[in-house]
C-alpha cells in the first residue's frame, strides 16, 4: 500500500458538488492499494499515519503526531498513487489493485486509523472527486508498506 500524506490547514472532497469529506487541521492521505496487499499493509500505513511525527511542538519542532496535535484525518482513495511513470510519459496503472481488492484495504486502513484514535472523514470510492486543501508547510510524506522508499 502507497500513500501520500500532506499536513493541511484544511481539506475538503466533494462529488457531484456536495462536501462528503472535510477536516481542518491534520492530514490529507491519498492512498492506493498494491493487487498483492493485504491487511497487514493498511495497519502498517495507518500505524505511519497516524504516528507520523510532523506537527509542531512548542518549540516549533516536527516533534507531533497528528493524534498528539489533534488532528482529523481525511483519506481519498487515489489509484493513481500506484502509478509507475519511469517509462514513457503516460504513467502505467498496472501497479494498482483492481476496486474489488482496494476497497476493502482502503476500507481496513481508515477502520485502522478509527482504532487508534484519529477522527477520520472520507472521500467516496471510485468516484470523480474534487479535493480542496491548504498545504501547511508545505510538507508532504511518501508511504509505501513495502518500504520501497
Amino acid at each position: 500500500m502507497r500513500a501520500v500524506t500532506q499536513r493541511v490547514s484544511r481539506a475538503a472532497v466533494r462529488v457531484d458538488g456536495d462536501v462528503v469529506g472535510a477536516i481542518n487541521a491534520g492530514l490529507l492521505v491519498y492512498a492506493a492499494a498494491i493487487p498483492d496487499d493485504t491487511i497487514a499493509d493498511a495497519d502498517f500505513i495507518a500505524d505511519k499515519i497516524a504516528n507520523l511525527r510532523i506537527f509542531k511542538d512548542d518549540a516549533g519542532k516536527m516533534n507531533r503526531s497528528v493524534l498528539d496535535a489533534g488532528g482529523g484525518v481525511l483519506v481519498v482513495s487515489a489509484f493513481t498513487v500506484a502509478a509507475d511513470a519511469r517509462r514513457g510519459r503516460r504513467p502505467s496503472f498496472d501497479s494498482s489493485a483492481s476496486g474489488d481488492v482496494a476497497r476493502p484495504l482502503i476500507d481496513a486502513l481508515i477502520d485502522r486509523l478509527r482504532e487508534l484514535g484519529a477522527p477520520v472523514e472520507t472521500g467516496r470510492f471510485a468516484a470523480e472527486m474534487f479535493v480542496e486543501s491548504v498545504n501547511d508547510g508545505p510538507i508532504c510524506v511518501l508511504l509505501d508498506s513495502r518500504r520501497v522508499f
